[in-house]
């Protein structure tokens, strides 16, 4: 349901089918009829006359997503890496993985930093699709601890994570829409 919230989010004037949502997001028709109907008896979506749904009130969604989203079903890593500031290591780290041709985007205020140079932030995170191997962690200096953890390397547990990533002054960044709940639920 994620997978189809953020796309909806990503699109929120946008009219769409229920199969044109199955497509967008990978998903199976049956599991997007399911969720529509559920989310338009929740007064999330509203229905044209050509039957296409769009969000009805993307804050209300917004809000709805982020009360339901649930972090600790990812695989974190968390540990620490010597760096100056969080934009030095978030350059690091992003520039370490896309030499290595591994796919990443960060998230977070780590993410809302390099699409707006605003947000300060303490710890870098950033999602790859797979593990980090041993020797990627040494490569970074990445020292595993949770306490005083500068660097979170984060396996989603759905790469719908991924969809509308954006590179923004050379750091991959999730979509914005992802970014606005996310930096509200990682503890920075």
């Amino acid at each position: 349901s994620s997978r189809v919230v953020r796309w909806l989010l990503i699109h929120p004037d946008k009219p769409i089918t229920q199969r044109g949502i199955a497509r967008a997001t990978g998903l199976d028709e049956g599991l997007i009829s399911r969720l529509v109907s559920r989310m338009e008896r929740e007064e999330y979506l509203v229905r044209d006359q050509g039957r296409a749904v769009r969000v009805g009130d993307p804050a209300l969604l917004l809000d709805a997503w982020r009360e339901a989203y649930d972090f600790s079903k990812h695989t974190v890593y968390q540990g620490h890496v010597a760096a100056r500031s969080g934009d030095a290591l978030l350059k690091f780290v992003s520039d370490t993985l896309a030499e290595q041709g591994i796919e990443h985007a960060a998230t977070g205020l780590a993410a809302a930093w390099a699409l707006t140079r605003f947000a300060a932030f303490r710890i870098t995170t950033l999602y790859l699709t797979t593990d980090p191997s041993p020797a990627l962690l040494e490569q970074l200096g990445f020292r595993e601890d949770s306490r005083g953890a500068n660097l979170w390397l984060v396996v989603p547990n759905d790469a719908g994570v991924f969809q509308g990533a954006v590179d923004n002054r050379e750091i991959r960044c999730v979509h914005p829409v992802p970014v606005s709940y996310t930096h509200l639920t990682l503890p920075e």
